[in-house]
């Protein structure tokens, strides 16, 4: 006689690989680094030495919220069109979401990529003397100032970043956020795998990985003195008192160098080519996409985005007017900043001597490079590219 066997059960499921979220972190973070809320300061740090610190940070950034702001917002949204994407890449953009919100404020998906990393947040926490505290808020206060009062961050502001209990870049965009009168909903990390597609870190993936720190990406920067985990940063936040499921916007910054050597190591470009149609900017930038080396970041801008806003910095017209862009200047350029192309440098002051004049009233990036002795003539200029009409 045949014994009855078991109908099978139904198969155990595997367990759903839940991404680590420092949202908490970052509320702490940005408590301590804007000086915003009256809520108590984290983890007991010491009060009076916050203090000294929020009477001249909130002084900086009350001059970008109460004077750039209110003058570059209104000037920038007459540059957009109807039908900008809310979708904005933003390369070589360092710390800046700050510039991104302001160029872009309805922006819902906003991605920066540069040579920084976003930095731990768990370190404020390990913060335990006086002397500490106010190492680490000086550090944050003396490189965000090239951005709050002059909308640019020095190259050797955004290495120092990389180092210190505080983590630079992402205090910067948590400034920014507060600065926009947005708060964090959700703090993630991953990596970019070579398909395009991200992976978020696990709690378990995040203990496995400590003490590999991330690693420097060019030659002359700083390295980072925290783990390569905490490299790409996705930060989703919302407007105060908005719902987050029905309004949340994200951020992601992408640590890694772009040029095309490097580039081609990745998946990125698959990742950003996974977007659709973006609005895209740039400034102070380095004049890298000039430059033959970078071609694969161009080829990507001119072949997706729509809409350009960026200083001289952005893309020469021998690239964008074949790949149907129009440009259109403001301000006034005569040579660059820091040494550059003499081509491109050639065409740049063609175009604008080519066009009127129109006013520009702020800082956008870098100054033209026009001396006025030994120092910059201290011109501004902006330039707008745009998708020709029916190209």
């Amino acid at each position: 006689m045949a014994l009855a066997t078991a109908a099978p059960g139904p198969l155990a499921e595997a367990p759903v690989a839940v991404p680590a979220d420092f949202v908490a972190e970052a509320r702490a973070l940005m408590r301590t680094v804007t000086c915003q809320g009256d809520g108590p300061l984290p983890h007991d740090l010491d009060a009076a030495t916050a203090a000294a610190y929020c009477r001249k940070q909130s002084k900086a950034i009350a001059a970008y919220r109460d004077r750039y702001l209110p003058l570059a917002g209104p000037f920038l949204a007459r540059l957009r069109p109807a039908g900008t994407p809310t979708t904005v890449v933003y390369p070589f953009g360092g710390g800046d979401l700050l510039s991104a919100l302001t160029t872009y404020p309805d922006a819902r998906d906003l991605t920066t990529l540069s040579l920084e990393h976003a930095g731990d947040p768990r370190r404020l926490s390990a913060i335990k003397t006086r002397e500490q505290l106010a190492d680490s808020l000086e550090l944050i206060r003396a490189t965000s100032n090239g951005l709050l009062y002059a909308s640019d961050s020095k190259t050797e502001n955004l290495m120092k970043g990389q180092r210190g209990e505080i983590p630079g870049q992402l205090a910067f965009f948590l400034t920014a956020l507060a600065i926009h009168g947005f708060e964090p909903v959700s703090l993630k990390y991953f990596k970019v795998e070579k398909d395009g597609t991200l992976h978020y870190y696990t709690a378990a993936e995040i203990a496995a990985l400590e003490g590999q720190e991330a690693r420097l990406l060019r030659g002359k920067w700083t390295a980072p003195d925290f783990s390569t985990a905490f490299s790409n940063s996705e930060l989703t936040f919302v407007k105060k008192g908005e719902d987050p499921s029905t309004a949340a916007r994200v951020h992601r910054h992408i640590a890694w160098d772009l040029s095309d050597a490097a580039l081609a190591r990745t998946g990125i470009i698959a990742h950003l080519e996974g977007k659709g149609p973006v609005a895209a900017m740039t400034k102070a930038a380095s004049y890298l996409l000039w430059r033959d080396d970078f071609s694969r970041i161009r080829k990507y801008l001119l072949g997706h985005m729509t809409l350009m806003i960026s200083d001289s910095t952005g893309i020469p017209p021998h690239w964008a007017r074949p790949a149907g862009f129009v440009q259109e200047t403001y301000g006034a350029f005569e040579v660059s900043f820091l040494e550059a192309s003499e081509a491109c440098n050639a065409e740049f002051k063609e175009l604008w001597a080519s066009q009127p004049v129109r006013k520009l009233p702020f800082r956008y990036g870098y100054l033209d490079g026009l001396k006025d002795g030994d120092k910059p003539a201290g011109r501004y200029h902006l330039l707008v590219t745009r998708k020709a009409t029916g190209k």
